[in-house]
């Protein structure tokens, strides 16, 4: 459905013209003592072989993407909230955006907490990595892999909180390694070494440009049998509206 037959096809009311038309701005320590010789050598043997299941512990597989309703390709690990909820937000989002960033520490959070927790929405976050930011790419792809694992809160709001430092450095890896522990960085990485995740963004990719998504943030609402498009930032009272009117309406 374009664009036109979203509007016709909508509430009809003032509040979507202004949704479609509104522009919101250690080492080992050494005993001096005699030891036992059988002692290092069964230390030696657990570390050893502690090592060698590091090594040949699995890659996770790649995510299996499920539809949600009117959504399709929907990586659940990239997804909050119930699946029967009423409303779905789907946001198509870059990491090193910083419309983006603001949605997500400001907009979202109120969202998740008023809305997602309580079973009215459900928020899918769609990575649109554009090609003017030359570490968003990676940025997706390294939040992708702590999705898998089961730590996409903490390294997305790690990335959107540092984003003017690792966009100045493109130290990505250092500023999601700063949240996560030694094993669980050692996952994502091997995942983003991988490159398994790379065809789920690509997904996400496709997606928008389906949507004509052109700017991040870009969102899309489906209610009531509905959908509505909506791009750029938005203010938590005005989407609160937007969403209780929804609501109002099922």
């Amino acid at each position: 459905m374009n664009r036109r037959d979203w509007v016709a096809s909508g509430l009809g009311s003032a509040l979507v013209l202004a949704l479609l038309f509104a522009v919101p701005p250690g080492s080992d320590a050494q005993s001096g003592g005699a030891t036992s010789p059988a002692k290092p050598a069964a230390a030696k043997s657990k570390a050893a072989s502690s090592a060698a299941a590091a090594k040949s512990s699995p890659i996770p597989a790649p995510p299996q993407l499920i539809s949600v309703g009117p959504v399709t390709d929907v990586d659940p690990h990239k997804a909050f909230g119930s699946k029967s909820a009423p409303v779905i937000m789907e946001v198509f989002s870059d990491f090193q955006c910083p419309a983006c960033k603001s949605l997500y520490l400001g907009t979202n959070r109120q969202v998740m907490e008023n809305y997602v927790s309580s079973g009215k929405v459900y928020l899918i976050h769609r990575d649109f990595p554009l090609q003017m930011h030359a570490n968003s790419r990676v940025a997706a792809s390294y939040a992708r892999a702590a999705a898998l694992i089961g730590k996409v809160e903490p390294v997305e709001q790690a990335l959107f909180q540092n984003q003017e430092k690792w966009e100045a450095t493109g130290d990505v890896d250092g500023t999601v390694a700063a949240v996560l522990s030694p094993a669980e960085m050692k996952k994502v990485r091997d995942l983003v070494k991988s490159g398994t995740l790379e065809s789920a963004i690509e997904k996400d990719l496709a997606l928008g440009r389906m949507h004509v998504v052109s700017s991040t943030p870009t969102m899309e609402f489906y209610a009531n049998g509905q959908n509505y498009p909506y791009a750029g930032q938005i203010s938590y009272e005005f989407l609160k509206q937007f969403l209780d009117q929804l609501l109002a309406q099922k």
